[in-house]
Parts: C-alpha cells; sequence; structure tokens
C-alpha cells in the first residue's frame, strides 16, 4: 500500500530506511508516547520492526515529506489489532514536524486505506498527558468514549492512563482518496 497526501509520501518500510527510523523515532519525547515501541530504540529495533510481516488489509506505513530533494522520514501510521483484536489508529511524528498537521494528514489517508479493504470500528488511545493526540483524533472524527485504561509504556517504565477514542458516527471526510491520487488516471472524468 502506498498513499500521496499533498505533502506526504506514505510506503511501507523497508529494510534500508532503519537507519532513519531509529533516528526519527528514538526520541524519548517520542517513545514516552507509544505503547508498542521499545526505549530506547535501537537499530536492532528498527530492522525487527520492518521486518514483520504486513497484513495486506491493515496499512502500515512510514511518512516521508514529498520534497524536491530526497525524501524526509518524519513518522509512522498504521492500523493493527489490539489486543482483543480490535483495530486500532497508531501514529507518532518525529519531533521537528510537530504542530504542522502532518499526524493528521497521515492518519486521514490510512483511514482511508482501511476504510477501502473493509475495516471499520476503528479505536484509537492517548496517553492522557499527550493532548496534541487528542487534538488528532477529534480532527479525524473519533470521539472520546470516557473510557481509561491502563497502558505500559517502555519508556515511562510503567503504566499511564490512555484516554480511549472510537470512529463517531460522522468520521471526518475521508472522500479525498490518497490511494488513488498516485493512479488519477484510473479515476473517471468529471463532465464539464
Amino acid at each position: 500500500m502506498f498513499a500521496r497526501t499533498p505533502r506526504l509520501l506514505l510506503r511501507p518500510g523497508w529494510m534500508e530506511d532503519a537507519p532513519a527510523l531509529t533516528q526519527a523515532i528514538g526520541d524519548p519525547a517520542i517513545l514516552r508516547n507509544l505503547t508498542r515501541a521499545p526505549s530506547p530504540y535501537a537499530m536492532a529495533d528498527a530492522q525487527a520492526f520492518l521486518a514483520l510481516p504486513q497484513d495486506p488489509c491493515l496499512p502500515r506505513l512510514l511518512a516521508f515529506t514529498r520534497t524536491h530533494g530526497a525524501p524526509r522520514l518524519i513518522g509512522g501510521c498504521g492500523v493493527a489489532r489490539a489486543q482483543d483484536g480490535t483495530p486500532e489508529l497508531g501514529y507518532w511524528i518525529a519531533r521537528p514536524y510537530w504542530g504542522l498537521g502532518f499526524a493528521t494528514e497521515a492518519a486521514r489517508a490510512v483511514l482511508g486505506m482501511a476504510q477501502a479493504n473493509g475495516i471499520r470500528a476503528i479505536r484509537a488511545a492517548h496517553f492522557a498527558d499527550n493532548r496534541a493526540s487528542g487534538n488528532v483524533l477529534r480532527k479525524l472524527g473519533f470521539r472520546y468514549t470516557g473510557r481509561v485504561e491502563s497502558c505500559f509504556n517502555p519508556a515511562r517504565g510503567g503504566t499511564g492512563d490512555c484516554l480511549i477514542f472510537e470512529q463517531g458516527k460522522r468520521v471526518a471526510d475521508l472522500s479525498a482518496d490518497y490511494a488513488m491520487d498516485l493512479y488519477g488516471d484510473a479515476q473517471p472524468a468529471m463532465a464539464a
């Protein structure tokens, strides 16, 4: 699966991405907000992650800026199965790119891809002290369920309260099919 948004290229990670992935995600400020990433994050962790088999229905993509020069890895976004089997949205953005809307842009594309593969009822969670992540989820049409779960985080050295979100009845506009943006010629021509 690949997607192109106005500012990003999202694609599966490749083994040659391991050094850039290690560098981008290895910041303690990022790791303290992730439940699935080891801390500290080493090259071996990146290689193990990149070697994981990809579920064809669940997008798991790295996000690169679309520039005139070489693309820069700025984050990751995907949908994975939680322990109970529920599809769960996850994302991270490297600290130099915080506050620029990249998480929302990447997640919108990933949610569109998941929906195109028949994945529904996606949930998400964020640590209670990570309000920026809650803002991203609200922009995407998720709503807070009122539930709080204890989530383990290696960087925090224990558990923390996570607020649980689910897709609202009105999902944010996912009509822009970023996956099809790569294949514009496959879309029907609009009448003038």
